[in-house]
């Protein structure tokens, strides 16, 4: 890589999670920019992800550990 490369990469590497996802999305993007209904719908699950993350932030939902939710789908389904 080259030093600016590397410069981005890292810098890259400092946001958050889901703005980097979004970030990857924008590179993907760029070397074919014709709609695609694939990017289309991860487009709307980081939308999606994006807006729980908020609700969460300003207390409007709960989150949940992995224990939790998978004994509910052990209870629900006698596993």
């Amino acid at each position: 890589m080259t030093p600016h490369e590397e410069r981005v990469f890292r810098e890259a590497l400092e946001l958050p999670p889901l703005e980097r996802a979004a970030l990857i999305e924008q590179l993907f993007r760029s070397f074919d920019p014709g709609p695609s209904p694939t990017l289309e719908i991860e487009a709307a699950w980081v939308s999606e992800a994006h807006e729980r993350m908020a609700a969460y932030d300003r207390g409007e939902i709960t989150a949940r550990s992995e224990e939790e939710i998978f004994a509910d789908i052990d209870r629900k389904y006698n596993i």
